[in-house]
Formats: C-alpha cells, sequence, structure tokens
C-alpha cells in the first residue's frame, strides 16, 4: 500500500504495509496519529494490537466511501473507478473476508438480460429476481457471444432466468469465494439441477416419463430434429453403453430435460474453476496450459431427443467402432463448451477420421456400412 504512516507531523514509516490490507494497495495517501505510541529507535509503532485497529477501521472507511461513490454517482463510478480498480475489489474480496459482504455489493457484471457491456450489480440482479428464485446464476466464458451461444443457458433462455456472465478466471474465483449473497446461494450454470425452472420446470426424472420418451414418427422437436427420441428404456441402455464405452472419462451419464439444441453437457465440474485458475498462473509464468492435472471423471447428462444422440444409438448397433469415435467427439465436445479441454488439437485426428468418413460416404456407389448415418 502507497500509505505513509505520521505521528505528530513526523514521518514514522513510509509506505507502511500494516496501515491497510494489500488489496488496497491502489490508495495512497498518509495517516497522522497524535498518540500513537512509538518504539524506543521511533521507527516502528510499539502498540501493534492499535495498528491493527486503525487499519480495520480505515479499511471500512475506504469501503464506506467507495459505496457512496456508487450510490451518488453510479455511471461515473463503473466507468471511471470500477474498469481501472475492479480487479483490487475481486481480490479482497478473496482475501478480506471481513469486508467481503460489503466489497460484494461494489461488484458489476454483465448478464443475459442486459446489452453488451451495460453492467449489473447483485443487488440489482437479486431486485429482479421472481419470489420463487432461491439462487443467483453465473456461467464462465471467454466472450458473451460464446456465452449466449453456450449449452448451459439452453435451459435459462426458456424460462427467462437471469445468468451473470464472467470471462476471467479472477472472477470464477470470486464467486467460488463468495458463496452466498443475500441469502441467496451463487451457483454456476454448469451445476446439474439447475435446468429445472423454479417457477415449474420438469427434473431430469420426470423427463424420463415425459419428453424423454419416443415421440411419433415424423414430429418436429425443439432442437429441429425430425428424428424421433428415445424410449425411457433405449436412454438407458444408451447411457450404460456410453459410461461403459468412455469408462476411463465418465464417471455418471444420465439424460436431461435441460438440453434443446445441443445433444450432451457435462455437469457438477468441480474442478473447472481451479484448472482455470491454474491455467491462468500457469500462462503466465510462461508454462505451458495442461498444469500436469488429471482431468477427473466427468458426470455427462445427454439429451435422449437429440438427432445426434438418436444416430449414435442407431450406429453403435451395427458400427461399434464408429459409434466409439462419435462418443468420444461428443465428450470432447463437451468438455470444450465446460472449458476444460486444455489442448483442443488433440481432437484433429479424430476430427479428420470423421471427415473423411463422410467424404467417402458421399462418393457415388461407394457408400460405406453406417456411413450415411454420420
Amino acid at each position: 500500500p502507497g500509505v505513509s504512516l505520521y505521528s505528530r507531523k513526523v514521518l514514522i514509516e513510509a509506505k507502511s504495509p500494516d496501515i491497510l490490507p494489500d488489496w488496497l494497495r491502489f490508495i495512497k495517501g498518509v495517516v497522522d496519529s497524535e498518540d500513537l505510541p512509538l518504539s524506543i529507535s521511533r521507527e516502528k509503532p510499539q502498540d501493534t494490537a492499535l495498528v491493527a485497529k486503525m487499519k480495520r477501521a480505515l479499511t471500512r472507511k475506504v469501503v464506506s466511501h467507495l459505496s457512496n461513490m456508487m450510490k451518488k454517482d453510479t455511471d461515473k463510478y463503473k466507468e471511471e473507478f470500477y474498469k481501472e480498480y475492479s480487479f483490487f475489489l475481486k481480490e479482497g474480496i478473496c482475501q478480506d473476508f471481513e469486508n467481503q459482504s460489503a466489497l460484494s455489493k461494489l461488484l458489476y457484471f454483465e448478464t443475459n438480460k442486459g446489452l453488451d457491456g451495460e453492467m449489473t450489480s447483485l443487488e440489482e440482479y437479486v431486485s429482479r429476481c421472481p419470489p420463487e428464485q432461491k439462487d443467483i446464476y453465473y456461467l464462465f466464458a471467454p466472450s458473451r457471444e460464446l456465452a449466449l451461444q453456450s449449452p448451459y443457458m439452453e435451459a435459462f433462455g426458456e424460462d427467462g432466468r437471469e445468468v451473470i456472465f464472467i470471462y476471467t478466471a479472477i472472477d470464477d474465483f470470486v464467486m467460488a469465494n463468495l458463496k452466498a449473497f443475500e441469502g441467496r446461494d451463487l451457483v454456476s450454470a454448469d451445476r446439474s439441477g439447475v435446468g429445472a425452472s423454479e417457477s415449474g420446470g420438469k427434473s431430469s426424472d420426470e423427463n424420463k416419463d415425459g419428453e424423454g420418451a419416443k415421440t411419433e414418427e415424423g414430429k418436429d422437436g425443439d432442437d429441429g430434429s425430425s428424428s424421433p427420441g428415445l424410449s425411457t428404456k433405449e436412454a438407458d441402455e444408451f447411457c450404460t453403453w456410453f459410461k461403459s464405452t468412455l469408462d476411463a472419462k465418465v464417471s455418471t451419464c444420465r439424460t436431461t430435460s435441460r438440453l434443446s439444441s445441443s445433444p450432451a453437457v457435462v455437469t457438477d465440474a468441480e474442478s473447472g474453476a481451479l484448472r482455470r485458475m491454474m491455467r491462468m498462473v500457469e500462462t503466465s509464468e510462461g508454462g505451458t496450459s495442461t498444469g500436469g492435472m488429471p482431468l477427473p471423471k466427468q458426470t455427462v447428462e445427454i439429451n435422449p431427443r437429440h438427432e445426434i444422440v438418436v444416430g449414435i444409438d442407431r450406429i453403435r448397433k451395427r458400427d461399434p467402432v464408429l459409434a466409439r469415435v462419435l462418443a468420444e467427439q461428443v465428450f470432447d465436445n463437451c468438455l470444450v463448451a465446460a472449458g476444460l479441454l486444455d489442448d483442443g488439437r488433440s481432437m484433429l485426428p479424430r476430427l479428420n477420421d470423421l471427415l473423411l468418413c463422410v467424404v467417402k460416404s458421399s462418393r457415388p456407389g461407394d457408400v460405406g456400412d453406417g456411413g450415411g448415418d454420420v
């Protein structure tokens, strides 16, 4: 911190590290105390408890000043202060648990309800929540465009729930440390169970008896597919096959009703935020982004109505090798959507094989067995 300590207008310590917490290092100024006990050499304060009390008081005063600034002129706060110093506030949330609640009210984020670049606070988000919504949802993505296109947003687009967009690893870390705001839990959109709307949406189990059942031939689904969905029995068999085929990568495979235009997603990826933080640290230190941290087995949720899932289920019965390749590609697509794939180049050989299969199947008189289903 850039705050110097004085006693009776005499400099005691320049840029004292004990007056303000490290996350307030952007503050410049002086503190002059009339009755600060000093050591014999008069180079250090003698009463450390008094200095700690002074530190708490000054920190609260700075936070209070920022809060008043935000309330009096929100636009100026966002444009002039927040854009420049938001990183320090987020660092404070992760370090200063005593002031974490007050600091959380100073944060601003984009949401799916606002325009590009339009920021909203957590208090404003909560004020717009319907009474039945008990959680605050957020989604990590590299950009707003990718966030809006994410398969995790499909369930929220249908029922109109608002989702906070975060674009950096520090924001991800802030959400993990904050955990809750004004009695509402902060929940990542990639968690299982968030697809069921709190205002009456269907759960994954209900989907088995409803939308997961086989539809009439030729009936169009929400995903634009003209193929019938899998029946409950077929969906269960497909999940069992998918898990056994990718047993080294998948811990659980189940159906879901949260998806409309995507075939599958991975959920409950608790290592996601940690991996992104490690990737950021390693990259800044000049290392690789793989981290040497093995990816744990994932929970995969499939859309039994999607044409890709229906097609793979049909292919696996007559061409298990091709079906396995397709299953691996679907799984890697899920990892990409979740931000868990360290190096997308690992998919290139498989993608080339699939492209070659499509090209061969399109040759007149040279349609391979099962090639027309790819």
